[in-house]
C-alpha cells in the first residue's frame, strides 16, 4: 500500500500533521477504540498583542524585498538563483556511530544533542559546497516546537501551528574557517534564544502582512525525523519508507525505518555539486589522510556562475527538483557502535 498525503501548512506544523495521520491510522485500525489525544484547536491563545509589542530582534524575517526594474530578484537571493537550476537529490544516512564521530569532531566541552551536531554539520557543508563570498553573512533556519516554551503552556494535542523559525547568523568565513563546535554554538544559541517574550514578539511582529521569512541567503531545515511517523500503522503493518514526494533546496532530517536512532538528511543542490556534495556530508569518515579528501575535493570543484535573469522555478513543479527514490545503498541504516 502506498498512502500520500498533503496537508496544508495553514492548517497545522508537523506535530499536527503527525497528529492527524495517528488519529486516521488508529481510527483505521481499531474503529471502535477512542483516540488517544483530542485535538484541541484553541488557536485564540496564539493572537498577537494589541497594540502589537515587538520586543526582540528577528532576522529570519523581513518586509518584501526590493526588486530590479525588470521584476526580478536581487543578486542576494540565493534560493531563487539556486532553483533556476537543474537540481538532484543527495539522501545520505546518518547512524549512531556516525553522530558519534561528529561529536567527537566538536571540542568536548561542548555538549549537544543529534539535531544540533547534524544540523551544524549539514549548514557548514552546504555553505563550503556554495563557495560564497568570505563576508557574506548567512543563516540556518530551523522550527522550534513552542508548546513547551510559552507560558502557560500550549495544551497537550493543541492543533495548530505551534512552532517558530529559529535563526542562527554568521558569515562565511566564520562558519567555515572555525571548528564543527562553533556552528554546534551558533544552533544551540537560536534555540535557547526562543523565549516566552521572544515567541510573542514573532507573533507580533507577522501581524505586519509586508513581512516574510528572510530566504535571500539561508540554509532551511524542517525535522521529520522525530514525528513518529515511521510508526504508522494503518492496519497493514508500519512503513517501510516514508519521505515526501519530491525534493527540494530545503533540507529534511527524516526519519529511517526500522532504524529509529538513525537519520536521514535529505537536500537538493545543483547537479554539478552533488558528489562534491556527499564528500563534504561524509568527510568526518576520513580518520587521519584529510589530504586524500582535500584531493577528492579539488577534483569535484566545479565554477557556478548564480544568475538572477532566469525564471524561478515553482517549488511544487516536479522539474525545478529531483524525486526522492528508494534508498540507496548510502542510506542503509548501521547498528549503535559506542
Amino acid at each position: 500500500m502506498i498512502l500520500c498525503t498533503a496537508i496544508c501548512h495553514c492548517l497545522c506544523d508537523g506535530i499536527g500533521s503527525s497528529q492527524f495521520l495517528r488519529a486516521w491510522a488508529h481510527l483505521t485500525s481499531k474503529p471502535h477504540a477512542d483516540l488517544t489525544l483530542q485535538p484541541i484547536h484553541s488557536r485564540h491563545v496564539l493572537r498577537p498583542c494589541d497594540p502589537p509589542k515587538i520586543q526582540s530582534v528577528h532576522p529570519q524575517y523581513a518586509r518584501h524585498p526590493s526588486r530590479h526594474n525588470d521584476g526580478n530578484a536581487p543578486p542576494a537571493d540565493l534560493h531563487r538563483q539556486l532553483q533556476c537550476q537543474p537540481l538532484v537529490p543527495v539522501s545520505l544516512t546518518f547512524t549512531p556511530s556516525d553522530v558519534v564521530q561528529l561529536k567527537r569532531r566538536c571540542v568536548r566541552s561542548v555538549k549537544c544533542t543529534t539535531f544540533e551536531v547534524l544540523a551544524a554539520h549539514t549548514w557548514r557543508s552546504w555553505v563550503r559546497l556554495l563557495g560564497l563570498g568570505s563576508s557574506v553573512n548567512i543563516k540556518l533556519l530551523f522550527s522550534v516546537n513552542i508548546r513547551q516554551r510559552l507560558s502557560p503552556q500550549l495544551q497537550p494535542g493543541f492543533y495548530g501551528n505551534g512552532f517558530v523559525l529559529g535563526c542562527a547568523c554568521t558569515t562565511v568565513s566564520d562558519l567555515g574557517n572555525n571548528n564543527l563546535s562553533n556552528g554546534v554554538k551558533l544552533v544551540q544559541q537560536a534555540k535557547s534564544a526562543v523565549t516566552d517574550d521572544h515567541v510573542k514578539s514573532i507573533i507580533d511582529l507577522l501581524e505586519d502582512k509586508t513581512v516574510r521569512t528572510d530566504m535571500s541567503t539561508c540554509f532551511v531545515i524542517s525535522q521529520w525525523s522525530r514525528l513518529g511517523l515511521e510508526d504508522l500503522d494503518f492496519g497493514t503493518g508500519r512503513p517501510v519508507l516514508m519521505g515526501p514526494v519530491m525534493s527540494d533546496i530545503y533540507c529534511l532530517f527524516l526519519p529511517v525505518c526500522g532504524c529509529p536512532e538513525s537519520v536521514r538528511v535529505l537536500v537538493s543542490v545543483p547537479e554539478s555539486m552533488a558528489k562534491r556534495f556527499e564528500y563534504l556530508m561524509r568527510g568526518f569518515e576520513v580518520d587521519g589522510d584529510n589530504n586524500q579528501l582535500r584531493r577528492k575535493l579539488n577534483r569535484l570543484i566545479v565554477p557556478v556562475v548564480y544568475s538572477s535573469t532566469r525564471p524561478a522555478f515553482m517549488i511544487n513543479d516536479s522539474s525545478s527538483s529531483g524525486r526522492s527514490g528508494p534508498p540507496s545503498t548510502l542510506e542503509q541504516c548501521g547498528r549503535w557502535e559506542n
